[in-house]
């Protein structure tokens, strides 16, 4: 090995991995050396390599975090003294031994606590953050014991409001929950619900977010404190986010002037709850709406005062637009209310889990969270992924995350407030792309995705605060596990009740044929698709193959080659679904989607997990996904409307009949 993949090796990056197809990679040193100095190590010489090993030495020296499971005890540095000092969350304390380990440490007997959280350690002279940790998340079987749940998943946008609006909010959310747990549902997946950019139209899809500390004020519902709906601005078949953003403001505007002295004092006691961060992000909101017209799309594009929240003149703008930031205020506080509304719509119908929460996995760096707290996340980086089943050629999100020196420095604050803004007001979470807890492809600016490389993460740090944090706020955790998965991870998210999925079009045998649900991993959601992929009812008419070719994506010799692939994958299919007795007769043709729609709900419905997601998508039976990646403008991503409310949906013979049979199924019989 080189010395700049030592040093790589040495400041958390990965030199060889194994890609989607269990092939060896190496990563070239070119490769590496960017990433390094991105990361603040460069490597272009013997004495910049020798300056990164003492930098990083002195990091590790500065960790204050430390995690344990409940029960266990805790290696430490010996730092010459016989006991640590504990001072637990709910304010109790006890005195810790430490003991001789025989290599160097010491070990500090941390077995004797019984209490999880976060608690503070004191050894010497040294304190840290002690994070003592349940073995497993809340699970499934924790909140709803011995039964087979089923749910549907739903872009929250893409729902049409009884009343006349350009987009779904968290009003209509509500009522769409309320509608499906009347009908038998017991969890609504939706999309990330995180703070966007509200004065900037364009920016619109929920994964590349301001800040996941906070609410996306667009979804607040203006009715919840007498307001109205703005008229409907762009209401079609696809939303027009470039109407309907300025429309929807005025009306929370509008709602916002004429709130009562009640709600105006909700909204103080939420402000100072909410602290230095809420009044900052609020500020952040104002800022970019004063600064956009003129062309700063983020932060780095504003006057060089205002880049540091600390600065005089943020202050300064602050008092003399405070009205500005209170109305941001007011929508935030607003946003959560509503989506508080919608998570007891789905309890008070019956749900045994109602909301979960998808959790992006990242976020824009000249966004909210990237100016207030720069030192969380990386720079000079973007995450991705290196070329797989899902990107064949490797993916750049356009993104950040934290950086994995700055969560040991912080005591991981970033991380369990972006739980805890999630999951206040949810049964559950998803976690996009959860292989990033244990590493993330980054790609330096300007390169291409294949030349990023792989950074890892503190996965066990990680687990045991989703832990901590699920049990907390009693919601079980999902997480993505698509994409090149690192050896051995599934296991270990499935030990900690991290719930994988199993995605019905990837679930296929060496020969092709399609997996049994019932043969499905037993620990994960198992669903018919995602945002990103085919309907079935799309699927079924090749209509993903349509648009590969109509945009030059396809990696077949020719359009015939894609469709005669596809009909064989049709016969397997169909199969399929006859064996798990969700399908009778023979095989329908390549247009008449509805049986296929009919048989894939009851045929998911066999699996073997807790839960089964039917999206909505494919609960209508639509034939259009929500979101094709790697497009923006080619594709109408995140502007796709359903056909009608949920509740008119679900009153739909057929639709009503798909919820029933994938209810059936759950229950071990097909009807």
């Amino acid at each position: 090995m080189s010395a700049v993949a030592d040093l790589a090796r040495a400041a958390g990056l990965q030199p060889e991995w194994d890609d989607a197809h269990a092939r060896p990679q190496v990563t070239a040193d070119e490769d590496l050396a960017r990433v390094l100095a991105a990361l603040g190590y460069p490597a272009g010489s013997g004495a910049e390599i020798a300056a990164a090993y003492e930098k990083l030495a002195a990091e590790r020296a500065q960790r204050d975090f430390l995690s344990v499971d409940l029960g266990d005890d805790l290696l430490v540095n010996d730092v010459g003294t016989s006991h640590a000092d504990l001072t637990l969350e709910d304010g109790g304390g006890m005195t810790l031994p430490l003991v001789p380990h025989g290599d160097g440490r010491l070990r500090l007997g941390t077995s004797r606590v019984m209490t999880t959280g976060y608690h503070r350690l004191r050894i010497g002279a040294r304190d840290y953050t002690l994070a003592v940790a349940p073995r497993r998340c809340f699970s499934f079987d924790d909140a709803a014991p011995g039964r087979r749940l089923w749910g549907s998943a739903a872009q929250i946008a893409s729902l049409v409001d009884p009343e006349p609006s350009a987009f779904g909010d968290f009003g209509t959310l509500a009522q769409a929950a309320r509608a499906l747990g009347q009908a038998g549902a017991d969890a609504l997946a939706i999309s990330p619900a995180h703070a966007l950019f509200p004065a900037d139209a364009s920016r619109f899809s929920p994964y590349a977010p301001s800040s996941r500390l906070f609410l996306n004020i667009l979804y607040a519902d203006p009715r919840l404190v007498g307001g109205a709906l703005p008229a409907s601005a762009g209401a079609g078949e696809l939303i027009d986010w470039e109407a309907a953003i300025p429309a929807r403001l005025a009306a929370l505007r509008a709602a916002y002037n004429l709130n009562s002295d009640s709600v105006r004092q909700r909204v103080a006691q939420y402000a100072a709850k909410g602290g230095r961060e809420l009044a900052l992000h609020a500020t952040f909101d104002a800022l970019h709406a004063h600064f956009f017209h003129s062309g700063a799309g983020g932060w780095q594009g504003w006057p060089e005062h205002f880049h540091n929240p600390d600065d005089d003149t943020v202050g300064e703008f602050a008092d003399a637009h405070a009205d500005e930031v209170g109305f941001y205020l007011f929508a935030q506080w607003l946003a959560e209310e509503s989506l508080a509304h919608a998570q007891a719509a789905a309890k008070d119908a019956g749900m045994a889990i109602g909301l979960i929460a998808d959790l992006a996995v990242g976020m824009d760096s000249g966004g909210s969270h990237a100016w207030s707290r720069p030192d969380d996340l990386l720079k000079g980086l973007s995450i991705g992924a290196p070329p797989d089943l899902l990107g064949p050629q490797g993916q750049d999100w356009g993104i950040t995350s934290f950086a994995p020196m700055a969560l040991q420095r912080t005591g991981f604050a970033g991380f369990i407030g972006t739980l805890r803004a999630a999951i206040t007001h949810a049964g559950g979470i998803r976690i996009d792309h959860i292989l990033g807890l244990n590493r993330l492809w980054v790609v330096p600016h300007g390169q291409a995705s294949k030349h990023g490389a792989y950074l890892t993460y503190p996965l066990d740090d990680y687990l045991r605060i989703l832990a901590i944090e699920s049990h907390k706020k009693q919601a079980v955790v999902i997480g993505e596990d698509l994409g090149t998965v690192p050896e051995g991870l599934r296991p270990r998210l499935a030990q900690r009740a991290v719930h994988g999925m199993n995605v019905l079009w990837f679930e296929q045998a060496d020969d092709k044929s399609f997996i049994q649900p019932r043969d499905y991993r037993p620990t994960a959601v198992s669903m018919t698709g995602t945002h990103d992929l085919a309907t079935v009812a799309g699927w079924w008419k090749a209509h993903d193959i349509d648009w590969a070719w109509r945009l030059g994506r396809s990696g077949a010799d020719s359009e015939a080659a894609d469709m005669q692939a596809r009909d064989a994958d049709r016969d397997r299919l169909w199969r399929a679904m006859q064996d798990s007795a969700a399908a009778q007769g023979s095989r329908p043709a390549d247009w008449d989607r509805d049986p296929v729609v009919d048989a894939a709900a009851a045929h998911i419905g066999t699996a073997s997990g807790p839960l089964v997601i039917l999206p909505l998508e494919d609960l209508i039976g639509l034939e259009e996904q929500p979101n094709l990646p790697g497009t923006t403008d080619e594709h109408p991503n995140w502007r796709r409307r359903l056909p009608a409310p949920i509740p008119e949906l679900l009153d739909r013979p057929q639709i009503a009949d798909r919820a029933r049979r994938i209810g059936a199924a759950r229950k071990g019989h097909m009807a």
